[in-house]
């Protein structure tokens, strides 16, 4: 999707700018079109070099943009919404906030106005447009929420989903980042151990990561599926995996992830 409309990124921080970023790369819009914005922005400076419009002035960004995204911290969207509400019509902006745990209900209920809203959880993946995002909008935005959808599957595949299961969209795809990450670094540990220096382990983590993802993407397969095409009869395959659950690999991971659905059910209630 290519859009004349003009972005404010407010609270342009690691995901604003991955989405800003974002957005240029996969040829949305150009630099020049999108607004950040930040109270220090020294830490923006670099951007300006990259043709990004850079201020403070949060009702100045909102002003001239259609798409308002909101990425700032919980504690912060209600005075963000306060300063920037005099300039705000529902008649032109849609607001798209990516703050974790902050629903639809909590966000108009810091308006006057009855604004189209939609919620998002990109990752940071979407620099690069390989983000996962679920979304969902109020009703206001029923018109707008299809536009939003194109326009952020410009940042990697999206899925609209009910508002009670962004919680843990945020898990399985933000925080998924990291767990996925982790697993990486480990694998690229035990190539070191095996004999490979730390480039070549993971050169060849990373790429068989993403090789064993595109094959379910592009199979549709259940992983065990894939998984059984690999482990041979008393093979080092089987014995790997094996060893693995023995020390429970999938039940560690399965708790890591309830663990932070718990946390985050904790921290926005």
């Amino acid at each position: 999707m290519n859009t004349k409309e003009n972005i404010a990124v407010l609270g342009a921080g690691n995901l604003g700018l991955s989405i800003a970023k974002g957005f240029v790369k996969a040829g949305v819009c150009d630099a020049s079109q999108i607004t950040l914005t930040r109270r220090n922005i020294s830490k923006l400076e670099k951007q300006k070099e990259n043709g990004f419009k850079v201020t403070p002035d949060n009702k100045g960004a909102v002003v001239d943009a259609k798409y308002v995204f909101l990425c700032v911290q919980p504690k912060q969207l209600g005075p963000l919404l306060a300063e920037i509400e005099e300039v705000l019509d529902p008649k032109k902006h849609v607001l798209i906030s990516t703050i974790t745990g902050v629903s639809l209900d909590v966000i108009s209920g810091y308006l006057k106005g009855d604004y189209p809203i939609v919620r998002s959880m990109p990752n940071t993946a979407a620099e690069i447009a390989e983000s996962m995002t679920c979304l969902c909008a109020n009703k206001k935005a029923k018109d707008e929420v299809e536009k939003v959808e194109r326009l952020l599957k410009a940042l990697g595949d999206t899925l609209i989903i009910e508002e009670r299961m962004m919680k843990a969209a945020t898990v399985l795809a933000a925080s998924g980042v990291a767990f996925f990450l982790r697993y990486i670094r480990a694998a690229t540990q035990g190539g070191i151990q095996l004999g490979f220096d730390s480039a070549e382990a993971q050169k060849i983590a990373v790429q068989t990561a993403r090789g064993a993802a595109s094959l379910l993407m592009q199979s549709d397969a259940h992983p065990e599926t894939e998984i059984d095409k690999v482990t041979t009869p008393e093979g080092c395959t089987i014995a790997g995996l094996n060893e693995m659950e023995h020390q429970g690999l999938s039940s560690a991971l399965i708790k890591g992830i309830v663990t932070s659905f718990e946390k985050i059910n904790r921290i926005t209630e």
